[in-house]
């Protein structure tokens, strides 16, 4: 028992990181969730379950597979996560489409979840070092990972209630406003870890 609450408090703490360069989950679902209102929480879950699944994918291609990736890529495609995101919820804002294209959404968190999936692989490693089955390790930490996901989504809805229900703030604008800051924030990331 006290291993799987340490797998899963190193899932939860893995997305719920203010680190300087490490906060890149909790940007991500502040983007994945600014758009949205409670009635849409069932959008919301299916999101953050392909982003894990994508995360879980890509950590046991590393681990059973072999897989590896140039860790300077994949800390330039995280930045690229981000700012694509943010970019698409600025020019999409307050459009009708995004409710009816679910299933695009959900390809892009399971992709977006591979690549972040791979910038921790190398720890996730050094994590799972000498337990006796690394795949429950996986399950556990996932779990963690979903948890921490799920409580910043809860957080982000309770904010854009407040901001757009209760302050009478234009949800349109919330979302871009959000939105713009965050982008403005990975912009220099994207620079310094700019790969070309």
């Amino acid at each position: 028992m006290d291993d799987f609450i340490l797998y899963v408090k190193e899932g939860f703490y893995h997305v719920i990181n203010f680190r300087i360069g490490a906060y890149d989950h909790v940007l991500f679902f502040i983007l994945m969730a600014v758009p949205f209102l409670f009635n849409s929480w069932k959008k919301l879950l299916g999101l953050s379950l392909a982003f894990t699944v994508g995360h879980i994918l890509s950590l046991i291609l590393v681990e059973y597979g072999g897989v590896r990736m140039n860790s300077s890529y994949i800390e330039f495609l995280i930045v690229v996560t981000i700012a694509v995101t943010a970019l698409y919820n600025i020019f999409t804002a307050g459009r009708r489409h995004r409710d009816h294209a679910n299933w695009i959404t959900m390809i892009f968190a399971l992709f977006f979840g591979l690549i972040h999936g791979f910038g921790f692989a190398s720890e996730f490693q050094m994590l799972a070092a000498g337990a006796e089955s690394k795949l429950l390790v996986l399950l556990e930490f996932a779990l963690g990972i979903e948890i921490g996901q799920l409580l910043i989504i809860f957080i982000v809805l309770i904010l854009n209630f407040l901001f757009t229900g209760l302050f009478r703030f234009n949800k349109k604008e919330w979302v871009q406003i959000i939105s713009a800051i965050i982008f403005g924030m990975v912009l220099p990331l994207l620079i310094s870890r700019w790969i070309f």
